[in-house]
């Protein structure tokens, strides 16, 4: 099976690391290139966009592909729509896997809101110095509000208008409790804004600030499109692959739609 791994994930870079193993797929693994440095995968590796839909979909075709996992970041809305445009357009099947969002719980003051737009006026009104975790795209909405200060923690430095009062401070997870607590403490930090990613890798913040009471401003994701299956783990997606393979490849893989 000739498969398109759209990744930059942990669970992409397991998956890609499972199916490299096994003679019965063919795989490559796609990465964005928006960070400078990215964890490279196991196997076959492309880097850069595909140019739109419509170049995704040239792309499939010219390379046989057979089905495509896009397991990118679960905010790659672009991507995630561009795959499912295409793989429509050709009757290719698709599967998203995408990992569980966070859930709130006992002690936890979290404030959900739709979009960096409106995370940006609900945290602006709930504290002055602000930490704000949402990586590099989605900061200039941030811009427009002089009063509070943010420290700014992504992997690359963002593009884009930035805050009047903010430091940047470049960093990759995975964060320990004790180093989000120190952050937190040594920056006098009193909101948290965060994309609701999921995951261990960057879970820690929600903890520290549930220790020490602080809001939490957290971006819901963007809806899949409809007619995509979805999974939560790579194990899923494993086992969706081989019940599709197993059915000789005639139709749509099982799954949560």
């Amino acid at each position: 099976m000739r498969i398109l791994l759209l990744g930059g994930t942990g669970e992409a870079r397991e998956l890609a690391r499972l199916l490299t193993g096994e003679r019965e797929h063919e795989i490559v693994s796609s990465l964005a290139g928006r960070v400078s440095e990215p964890i490279r995968p196991a196997g076959e590796v492309r880097i850069g966009g595909f140019g739109g839909a419509e170049g995704l979909c040239e792309w499939l075709a010219d390379n046989r592909t057979e089905l495509v996992v896009d397991a990118t970041h679960p905010f790659a809305e672009k991507i995630t729509a561009n795959a499912a445009q295409a793989t429509a357009r050709l009757g290719l099947p698709m599967i998203r896997l995408s990992r569980p969002g966070w859930t709130a719980g006992p002690g936890d003051r979290w404030y959900r809101v739709p979009d960096p737009a409106a995370a940006a006026d609900t945290a602006a009104g709930l504290g002055d110095r602000i930490l704000l975790t949402i990586g590099r795209q989605g900061v200039a909405a941030f811009a427009g509000h002089a009063r509070p200060w943010f420290l700014i923690r992504a992997i690359d430095p963002p593009t884009g208008e930035l805050p009047a009062r903010h430091e940047i401070l470049l960093a990759r997870g995975p964060f320990t409790v004790a180093e989000e607590s120190e952050l937190l403490a040594r920056h006098r930090i009193d909101v948290v804004v965060t994309k609701d990613s999921g995951g261990t890798a960057t879970a820690a913040k929600l903890t520290a600030a549930r220790a020490t009471g602080l809001p939490v401003v957290v971006v819901d994701r963007p809806p899949v499109p409809s007619g995509v299956t979805v999974v939560a783990t790579v194990g899923e997606a494993r086992e969706v692959l081989s019940a599709w393979d197993a059915e000789g490849r005639g139709g749509r893989p099982g799954g949560t739609p």
